[in-house]
């Protein structure tokens, strides 16, 4: 019984090893980038058996025409003039499997400088 219990974990971890990326696919989270922050690049892998994992740095090489990365958080700086970026991700053991994204940067500030409470009651 005890063998047959640790054939069982054995073939399980097996099945669960051979289970490959079959594509890949960009799930980002805004439709557009912010300058001097991090910016998280999300990327998810679709299984051989249909299933979905969200990869990071280790699993995917990221590229991108400008910024600095930090594991798949993408920091652009606050001088760069475009206003898009092209992203990059390919997958290490499978360098095959790469896809490439423009994203757009955002154009307006989320924080308006608000009146001061001078302002307002004049």
């Amino acid at each position: 019984m005890k063998y047959f219990i640790l054939f069982i974990l054995f073939s399980f971890s097996l099945a669960v090893k051979a289970q490959k990326i079959e594509s890949i696919y960009f799930n980002l989270y805004t439709d557009s980038l912010k300058k001097g922050i991090h910016n998280y690049i999300n990327v998810d892998a679709k299984l051989t058996n249909g299933n979905y994992l969200p990869l990071t740095n280790k699993q995917i090489t990221f590229w991108c025409n400008t910024g600095e990365w930090d594991g798949n958080d993408l920091i652009i700086d606050s001088s760069y003039k475009a206003d898009s970026v092209v992203v990059k991700a390919t997958v290490k053991d499978q360098p095959q499997l790469s896809k490439t994204v423009t994203i757009y940067l955002k154009k307006r500030l989320d924080n308006p400088l608000l009146k001061t409470e001078a302002e307002i009651l004049n």
